[in-house]
């Protein structure tokens, strides 16, 4: 059930203060939350560590942080990369907790949230850290997504609001452009000032994460990258899309494993957002909205079959979602 909690997580002080300034600070802390990802993971810290042996003088520490994974991701990190400081969780803590454990462990200027299904391009790393030393009304920024086949990764977002929401819901974006950016039309040689960038790959400057606070652990998964976006203007500063920093992401690899229950965490997160930004108003409203998304999508599904697979198949599991989503909205 979703329940309003107090806000702890936003002002909490990171464990920086005490630092021992004998010694060098890092230039970037790198964290990796990780659920049973192992062979991903395994390149994703590979291309990390080449990435690193490119960059003069860069330093970086790094650190996994693994939520209980059943698979061998927590014995390859120790044979294979001894250099990471890995956190063993004997049980999920969900994405933001977890990233919260090792930020507060962290020493660097800069802290980098990496998912373990992402692979580094070469020198963007250290294109990250030098837009963030160029730009100091940068609080966060986000990396250009790749998918596998090289195509472009929406990766900005506006933040959102109940008019984008329904926008989305019902897929008017195809007549005009309101609730996502047109990154297809944007310049890849020039950065971009967004509202919101996904978590994937978002580097986040320590002074800011100072003032506004670490991510809000109410969130399970889902939306917390979002929140703190938020959070970041409200206090004044500017998030960015960096193109030149290039960073291939595979997507949803851990989530899919648990695909509807995902889809319902998506929701809970939303809503959460809602709730705590506009209002409790504004929250019912959102129920609602979700409510009649789910109900049109239903009434559509039957149409499904009439389509070949693998569409067929994809828009039956949709609409069981939405069903399972039209259930879960009580308690949500």
């Amino acid at each position: 059930m979703l329940v309003e909690r107090s806000y702890l997580t936003a002002t909490m002080q990171l464990h920086n203060d005490g630092l021992d300034y004998g010694k060098q600070v890092p230039d970037l802390s790198i964290v990796i939350v990780n659920w049973n990802t192992c062979n991903l993971l395994e390149r994703c810290l590979a291309s990390v560590w080449k990435d690193m042996s490119i960059a003069n003088g860069l330093q970086v520490e790094m650190f996994v942080v693994d939520n209980a994974s059943t698979d061998e991701s927590v014995p390859l990190v120790r044979a294979r990369f001894p250099q990471v400081k890995l956190i063993e969780n004997q049980e999920n803590r969900g994405f933001a907790r977890a990233n919260n454990q090792a930020i507060q462990a962290s020493q660097g200027r800069y802290v980098l949230l990496l998912n373990p299904d992402t692979e580094v391009r070469p020198n963007a790393l250290g294109t990250l850290i030098q837009f963030m030393d160029t730009h100091p009304e940068a609080g966060a920024a986000g990396s250009r997504l790749l998918n596998p086949d090289g195509t472009l990764q929406h990766s900005a977002h506006p933040l959102p609001t109940l008019l984008r929401e329904f926008w989305r819901l019902f897929h008017l974006d195809a007549l005009w452009s309101y609730s996502c950016y047109r990154m297809d039309e944007w310049d890849e040689k020039e950065p971009i000032e967004v509202e919101a960038v996904m978590g994937a790959c978002l580097i986040l400057r320590r002074e800011a994460l100072r003032q506004v606070g670490l991510l809000d652990e109410s969130y399970f998964i889902y939306s917390e990258e979002v929140d703190l976006c938020y959070r970041l203007h409200q206090a004044g500063w500017r998030v960015y899309w960096v193109p030149q920093a290039v960073v291939m992401h595979y997507g949803g690899q851990s989530t899919r494993q648990m695909a509807g229950e995902m889809f319902i965490r998506l929701y809970q997160g939303k809503l959460f957002y809602f709730r705590k930004h506009y209002g409790r108003g504004t929250f019912q409203v959102y129920k609602l909205l979700l409510l009649l998304a789910s109900l049109a999508r239903l009434c559509i599904s039957p149409l499904a079959w009439l389509e070949r697979s693998p569409e067929r198949q994809r828009h039956l599991t949709l609409a069981n979602y939405y069903s399972r989503l039209i259930r879960s909205l009580p308690k949500l």
